[in-house]
């Protein structure tokens, strides 16, 4: 799996895969890296954006936190990823040429 930033989406060196602490930050953009939206379990379907049911409520979701469940994931969300790109082909439409 290859780790790469929620924010900028450059991808990280495979240090990260091992332990990720409250203070890492993005060496590129420095975005929170223990946040949310780094997380495995972090799904904008999901009830309060989290599939672990047992997680503790989180409102910032791109701050840094103490979750217990926190485990690093890809940082790209398919559904982040979808809104994205129609937010973009929205944009294109309005683009004067």
């Amino acid at each position: 799996m290859s780790l790469a930033c929620y924010k900028c989406g450059k991808a990280f060196s495979d240090s990260f895969k091992i332990m990720v602490s409250r203070s890492d930050i993005c060496p590129n953009c420095r975005a929170d890296i223990r946040c949310c939206k780094m997380c495995q379990f972090y799904d904008i379907k999901a009830y309060n954006e989290c599939r672990e049911s047992s997680a503790d409520r989180i409102v910032e979701k791109e701050k840094a936190n103490f979750c217990d469940y926190f485990k690093i994931g890809s940082g790209a969300n398919d559904a982040d990823k979808a809104r994205q790109e129609a937010l973009a082909k929205a944009a294109d439409l309005f683009k004067k040429k």
